[in-house]
């Protein structure tokens, strides 16, 4: 297995690269949409357009140019540059909501894997939901009293409906009319993509692109009035039904499957996705409780043993990337640098032993 660390856009600097180095990460999961202002300090090309630094694409693809730049500044720093992680919602929200530039907008996915593979990136993470991850809440649930998230149906926010113009609580166009997006039913969803599956997949394999999808976090039935595609751990295998091609993969959220409540457990979510080689990388984190009541925590004291879940990976082959996804924040200067170099120096040390460990049989 290959130590990754997840770095958002505006994080996507040399010195970022270098801790992730130093702390003994191999390769770089990008979260290319940015949720904050300001962008990275790297290299740019002339054609990147608005630049890295703009939330808001309106539209604008990813060229090849700017990829390929980012990973030569990621190679510079003697990492890979393992995926790009989430579409942008100005991209194909029309997609998700079936709206009227839904073919457009998939002519432009195609467009976005092509130029992945050209700039010789191998996998892009998305996460097919209209609601996104939504209604967190933070507190000092870590060891320590370390701030972390957390879900709580019963003190956590109201639920409210999705106004138009916006998905993955992200405005695509601030100009929307009044109103909400409406319901949106387990059957409408699971139709859009099995229809993005169809056309983008072909796409992805002659690129060389294998597609990760994300599960639902939080992991409820319904969200803020539209429905959620993978909130049990056995709708992964729906969605791979949908399409089957090692282009279809997932981006395998740990912390959200333990979260989960469903036929499988986590332990049998891990052994049956690594076994089948269906994984592109993985969000490798502890929580403690399950939805519609579960906290995040460190990597060494939730719910989840980690190290025999490392085990079953190793046990069925999967020589793919792992990184930390969220820490707790650490009560120091560098909160995020502390609680991520925790994890991955805990994770680099199991990863290690288990490597080195004879054959043991894994329950």
């Amino acid at each position: 297995m290959q130590l990754g660390l997840g770095l958002y856009r505006h994080m996507l600097t040399p010195e970022n690269f270098r801790f992730a180095r130093q702390a003994g990460a191999t390769h770089i999961v990008a979260h290319w949409v940015d949720y904050f202002s300001g962008g990275p300090r790297i290299p740019q090309s002339e054609s990147a357009g608005q630049g890295w630094g703009v939330s808001q694409n309106q539209g604008r693809l990813w060229t090849v140019e700017e990829l390929g730049d980012l990973r030569r500044a990621v190679e510079a720093e003697g990492l890979t540059l393992a995926a790009i992680e989430n579409l942008d919602p100005s991209h194909w929200h029309d997609i998700l909501l079936d709206g009227p530039r839904k073919r457009e907008q998939l002519e432009n996915v195609k467009t976005i894997v092509r130029n992945l593979g050209a700039a010789g990136i191998p996998v892009l993470g998305y996460n097919f939901s209209i609601a996104g991850v939504w209604g967190h809440v933070v507190g000092p649930w870590a060891r320590g009293g370390a701030e972390s998230v957390g879900f709580s149906a019963s003190t956590g926010p109201e639920e409210t409906p999705i106004p138009n113009g916006q998905v993955w609580n992200m405005t695509y166009d601030p100009e929307a009319p009044a109103g909400s997006v409406g319901e949106v039913t387990s059957a409408q969803l699971w139709s859009r993509l099995e229809e993005f599956l169809h056309e983008v997949v072909p796409v992805a394999e002659e690129a060389g692109v294998r597609l990760a999808a994300h599960p639902d976090d939080p992991p409820l039935p319904t969200l803020r009035g539209t429905a959620r595609l993978v909130n049990r751990p056995e709708l992964y295998q729906r969605l791979l039904d949908l399409h089957p091609s090692p282009a279809n993969a997932l981006e395998f959220c740990q912390g959200t499957i333990a979260e989960m409540n469903g036929a499988m457990d986590v332990y049998e979510a891990i052994d049956t996705y690594s076994k089948g080689g269906h994984i592109a990388y993985v969000h490798f984190r502890n929580v403690r409780g399950k939805v519609p009541e579960y906290h995040e925590v460190f990597v060494d004291e939730g719910d989840v043993d980690m190290a025999r879940a490392l085990r079953m990976y190793h046990r069925n082959g999967y020589d793919g990337v792992i990184i930390p996804d969220h820490t707790p924040q650490m009560e120091c200067a560098a909160s995020w640098h502390a609680g991520m170099a925790y994890a991955l120096g805990w994770m680099r040390a199991a990863l290690r032993f288990i490597e080195e460990e004879p054959a043991v049989s894994v329950p």
